[in-house]
């Protein structure tokens, strides 16, 4: 395979690399609060909670001869992503109030353990549609049907339109949730499209892409963006933009080299993330030395 090659079936390519870049943009500005928030294992369990829901859809389907919207992997993914995640900021805010608790991280834990267990069982039930199961886990997106590219597309510009708008808010929120609160900010209102857009970020992603992309569009490129910018802002942008080149750059690797969409795509994040730490050690090694130190006479 060669990049002239891809070029010439970019038709053909179109619309997985596009949403793939669309959703790497997204989950990646939408990141930052996830690891500012240190919820980065939040992010994990929401990816394999989604998965379960998608999962569960198929089984409803083929077994319980159930239809509508108890059979749309689109809708049952989404409920059980938001209801994870509310499940588990209700429970996050519970032990704020509990020095020393660990329930967090046990909760965490247990979700992701439900989740990725979970797929597998139910996987092991619905053999019709076993190739979907494992595309949930490891993410192909070597083909993105048009609805699900029209509906990655809309769910990207609506969230980065609401975050675009409300950027300010959802950041008092994440440093201080008391401040804002003294500011007379609508904390709790803040906080629900915060954590909703999260999880139909993840959600949607998930049932397009797959589980693992889903976590490490979250997670990487915000890692990357908060090493290298000095405020917020930037951080937003330096985000989506890394969450971008993971979406096309992976999909581009993948094609040259025949390698899981997915997994190709997580790999160039985390290579991002250690150019980023690379760089940022060599500047702090020649800005602290003594070339760069001035003379005193």
């Amino acid at each position: 395979m060669t990049l002239s090659m891809f070029w010439e079936a970019w038709e053909f390519f179109r619309d997985p690399v596009l949403a793939g870049t669309f959703a790497g943009a997204t989950l990646g500005m939408i990141g930052v609060y996830i690891v500012l928030r240190k919820m980065i294992f939040f992010s994990a369990a929401l990816s394999q909670i989604s998965g379960l829901g998608i999962a569960l859809s198929f089984f409803a389907a083929i077994h319980l001869g159930a239809h509508g919207i108890f059979a749309s992997p689109s809708v049952v993914s989404a409920v059980a992503t938001i209801g994870a995640a509310l499940l588990l900021t209700i429970f996050a805010q519970r032990n704020a109030t509990k020095p020393g608790q660990s329930s967090n991280e046990i909760l965490l834990g247990l979700f992701f353990l439900l989740g990725a267990s979970g797929i597998l069982v139910v996987g092991t039930q619905i053999v019709e549609e076993v190739r979907d199961i494992n595309s949930l886990l490891f993410g192909t997106a070597v083909a993105v049907l048009p609805e699900d590219f029209s509906l990655i597309v809309r769910m990207s510009l609506i969230l980065l339109l609401v975050h675009f708008w409300l950027w300010r808010g959802f950041t008092s929120i994440t440093f201080s949730h008391d401040d804002a609160k003294v500011r007379n900010l609508p904390t709790t209102m803040l906080s629900f499209i915060l954590l909703t857009g999260i999880a139909i970020a993840i959600s949607i992603t998930t049932r397009v892409l797959g589980a693992l992309p889903a976590f490490a569009f979250s997670v990487l490129p915000s890692i990357a963006a908060l090493k290298m910018a000095p405020n917020i802002p930037i951080a937003l942008i330096l985000a989506a933009i890394f969450g971008a080149i993971m979406g096309f750059g992976g999909y581009l690797l993948a094609f040259l080299y025949d390698t899981p969409v997915g997994a190709t795509q997580a790999l160039l994040g985390v290579f991002i993330v250690f150019s980023v730490s690379v760089l940022q050690a060599i500047v702090n090694l020649l800005t602290s030395s003594k070339l760069f130190t001035p003379n005193p006479k």
